[in-house]
């Protein structure tokens, strides 16, 4: 490990002599923890603009400052973490010596700007790097499946492990066929009612092990969050490969493997998820060619489970190796 840099006693002086005049401090300041523009910075101390962007070059021209480019401003900050240890160290200790009611005073009409900026900035600027996160009326993820749908074209699709029929309510309107199978007649029972509406649905009982259809049945074939409930999972994909068409889709979901038996027991699980390398090759085993192997999501509560998703394809005859 290199040596932290250092300053000769010139460099001393001269950072020491940086530091030393009011305005700069007054700058300085403001620009802890806040990223403000050349104009935010003279509303707020009342200093001609010419003054702040003489001092603020210094400042840059010193290393002590960080641009960002937001829209068509661009904002300095003081950035502690960043400085080299040497001047960190030394703005750390004035820092640490400041008690005065100007400074006081300017960071109050900062922290009062910065909330009126943010308020005024509209929605998507707001939340621009984590939509995903904040909350918009009527942007919801179920809001957003529904409308992807709308771009499926989908043939004869086998749901193994369908539930009630959820998943089947959302994807027969742009199916030819959706056949929905479970093994516990009772909930085949609750999917007839869900999906009686919908004539091209066919809800039916079944082990995904030994699937009750002649080969070849199926354009799509989804696994969705069944496959830690086979007892044989390699059988289980053996079969969605013997029931799909030459060129067909499998869409698989399912944990990665994890150590929370106890909490997944409780639903039933008998395999603890799967890592990412045992289930590509369970599914290429089968015959399928894979074009995505992946950790897809992470639930935001504790125990914080994984989701994987798998992309397959059984190839169809002279077709070209699909790329993985």
């Amino acid at each position: 490990m290199s040596a932290p840099a250092t300053h000769d006693l010139d460099g001393t002086v001269g950072l020491l002599g940086l530091l030393a005049d009011p305005t700069r401090l007054r700058l300085l300041s403001l620009l802890e923890g806040a990223e403000l523009s050349v104009a935010e910075l003279t509303r707020i101390t009342d200093l001609p603009q010419s003054r702040v962007s003489t001092h603020l070059g210094k400042l840059r021209a010193a290393g002590l400052l960080a641009e960002h480019r937001a829209g068509k401003f661009t904002r300095l900050t003081l950035d502690r973490q960043r400085l080299p240890r040497a001047e960190a160290t030394i703005w750390g200790w004035v820092r640490g010596q400041l008690d005065d009611r100007v400074l006081a005073a300017d960071r109050e009409r900062r922290d009062a700007l910065v909330r009126a900026r943010e308020q005024r900035a509209s929605w998507p600027d707001a939340a621009a790097g984590q939509m995903e996160h904040r909350y918009s009326p009527g942007r919801t993820w179920e809001a957003t499946a529904r409308g992807i749908v709308g771009l499926l074209r989908l043939g004869d699709v086998l749901d193994v492990g369908s539930g009630d029929g959820v998943l089947a309510a959302l994807l027969a309107p742009r199916a030819r066929t959706m056949t929905c199978l479970d093994r516990s007649p009772r909930v085949v029972e609750a999917a007839r009612e869900r999906l009686a509406a919908l004539p091209n649905v066919r809800p039916c009982e079944g082990d995904m092990h030994a699937l009750p259809f002649p080969d070849e049945s199926f354009d799509q074939v989804l696994h969705f969050h069944v496959l830690t409930y086979a007892t044989d999972p390699s059988q289980a994909v053996d079969e969605a490969f013997r029931v799909l068409r030459p060129g067909g889709d499998l869409v698989l979901v399912t944990l990665h493997a994890h150590h929370h038996a106890e909490i997944a027991e409780a639903y039933g699980h008998v395999v603890a998820g799967f890592t990412l390398p045992a289930l590509r090759a369970l599914t290429e085993r089968a015959g399928f060619g894979v074009t995505c192997c992946d950790i897809t999501s992470r639930e935001r509560k504790k125990p914080y489970f994984e989701v994987v998703t798998v992309f397959a394809r059984r190839p169809a005859p002279d077709s070209p190796a699909i790329a993985s």
